[in-house]
């Protein structure tokens, strides 16, 4: 699961134990479950990665609309579900929006969708919810949502599902770079790659710990080289031990919402180094819990900024020490609970005005 699966997961239960009632309505996947409650959180599920839009209208034309929903939360990953348009039964809509996909069109859709979408689609189907209250991870999104004409935008924070450890842990022997997420090409795990090899020059007995699957791992395989492992997907004990032995965890992503990689890593005392872009300079702090590149897309500096790292005992050791210490103000239950009281000021709120 990404981070905004995670944060869906996680709020969604924590809500349900504070006495609200929470139906989820998802795509379906191979071998799913049609309709089915997961900590005590009722999910339906209808529709595929394209078709799940009109199913969702189509569902609450047939039954959600007459089930006395008080607010509907339309979690908006790229296409939204547009329920401004059809939700017309008194309840209160909250968007909940991780990050804007912008660069990610170039990198994950062929021309000319990603240069309409770029361009057109994105920006026209969010203006359907500039009046509608808005929840978002980070300060990077709420400014391109107010950018776009967002009247009312909060920050809820991400989370953690496990605690901090209470010291930096051992860390390998010999210089250690994890990357942990999916491979996908806007997450850019190929930099990763080209930066190592930089890297493998000055550090002959480094090497480049690659965590996560994806559709991008066989061209990864072919463009890696000596002293690159990769450990495909793996499950969050076996991740979190392999992320607590590296020495510096590297996220060259075009953008993100948060970065909840960088804060789990944080939480097992590895920094984080990445290119300053949305998301990820809301979940590093510069020169304190990790380092951000601010020549985005390059490489060499990339590579530079690794170097300094691992070279720099002081710095690294100060870095990891800063990073754990900064992860244990994050919680899922700090971020169920903020999210709740958004919900609650939007449920109390009879004045707000919906188009």
């Amino acid at each position: 699961m990404g981070g905004a699966e995670v944060f869906t997961r996680e709020v969604a239960k924590r809500l349900v134990k504070s006495g609200h009632e929470v139906t989820l309505f998802t795509s379906k996947f191979n071998g799913c479950k049609s309709e089915e409650v997961d900590d005590g959180v009722r999910i339906i599920r209808d529709g595929g990665r394209y078709s799940v839009y009109w199913k969702a209208k189509e569902h609450y034309r047939k039954s959600f609309s007459r089930e006395g929903y008080d607010i509907i939360i339309d979690e908006i990953n790229t296409r939204p579900f547009l329920t401004p348009k059809f939700a017309n039964n008194g309840e209160k809509i909250v968007a909940l929006i991780h990050q804007l996909a912008r660069e990610y069109w170039f990198y994950e859709t062929p021309f000319p969708i990603s240069y309409i979408g770029y361009h057109i689609l994105e920006n026209r189907w969010l203006k359907n919810y500039v009046n509608i209250p808005t929840v978002t991870v980070s300060e990077s999104t709420r400014q391109d949502l107010l950018n776009l004409g967002f009247k009312n935008v909060s920050i809820v924070p991400e989370g953690l599902n496990f605690t901090p450890l209470s010291e930096i842990p051992e860390k390998e022997g010999y210089p250690v770079i994890a990357y942990a997420g999916r491979l996908k090409r806007a997450k850019r795990p190929n930099h990763a790659i080209k930066a190592f090899k930089i890297v493998k020059e000055k550090l002959p007995n480094s090497e480049l710990w690659i965590i996560g699957e994806g559709p991008y791992r066989r061209d990864l395989e072919r463009m890696a080289g000596y002293g690159v492992k990769f450990f495909g997907g793996l499950s969050n004990e076996e991740r979190r031990r392999l992320l607590a032995r590296a020495w510096v965890l590297v996220n060259p992503s075009v953008r993100e919402g948060f970065g909840l990689n960088v804060l789990e890593a944080n939480a097992l005392g590895t920094p984080c180094i990445a290119y300053d872009v949305a998301g990820l300079r809301d979940s590093i702090i510069d020169e304190k819990t990790g380092l951000l590149v601010k020549e985005n897309g390059n490489v060499e500096k990339l590579a530079e900024t690794i170097i300094r790292v691992l070279e720099d005992e002081v710095l690294r050791k100060n870095l990891s020490e800063n990073a754990l210490e900064y992860s244990k103000n994050f919680s899922w239950d700090k971020t169920a609970q903020e999210f709740e009281r958004n919900l609650e000021k939007v449920f109390n709120n009879d004045d707000i005005q919906y188009q």
